[in-house]
């Protein structure tokens, strides 16, 4: 099942990326370039993309703190992945780490609110047990838990 999951989310990561098409903020319209830059006035290094019929948006923000926002044709955010720093956790996912991970370390900490849900997508690596790929809600529930 496992491998299943793993393949299937693979695929889909492809297929996202192959229908992704790189654009000129000029082609963007206005209402969601004016969204954008008021949401995040210090935003550097622009890249935007049609994903679907969504406009994508990968950036930086402060020194090398990645982010990428999708904007619907309204100029709507609906789902906004950032980086995160350990210490920004929310108190409920640290305990659940604390519990169910103890000795793991945290890498590759991302914070995904799609549609006004935030998840937090973390890698947790030790030197002696097998690491993972973990998905923890705002609440500290486990969404998903895949060996890495």
């Amino acid at each position: 099942m496992k491998k299943q999951i793993s393949i299937f989310a693979t695929t889909l990561t492809l297929v996202t990326a192959l229908n992704a098409q790189d654009i000129p903020q000029s082609q963007v319209p206005s209402v969601i370039v004016n969204a954008f830059h008021k949401q995040f006035p210090k935003a550097t290094d622009l890249e935007w993309e049609m994903d679907g019929n969504l406009y994508n948006v990968d950036f930086e923000m402060h020194w090398n703190e990645d982010h990428d926002v999708w904007y619907n044709a309204e100029g709507i955010m609906v789902r906004h992945k950032e980086d995160l720093a350990k210490s920004d956790l929310p108190e409920a996912v640290r305990q659940r780490i604390k519990t169910d991970f103890t000795g793991y370390t945290i890498d590759d900490l991302e914070r995904i609110t799609d549609r006004g849900n935030v998840i937090y997508k973390m890698e947790l690596n030790a030197f002696t047990t097998t690491d993972w790929d973990v998905v923890i809600d705002s609440e500290g529930s486990i969404i998903s838990k895949i060996a890495d």
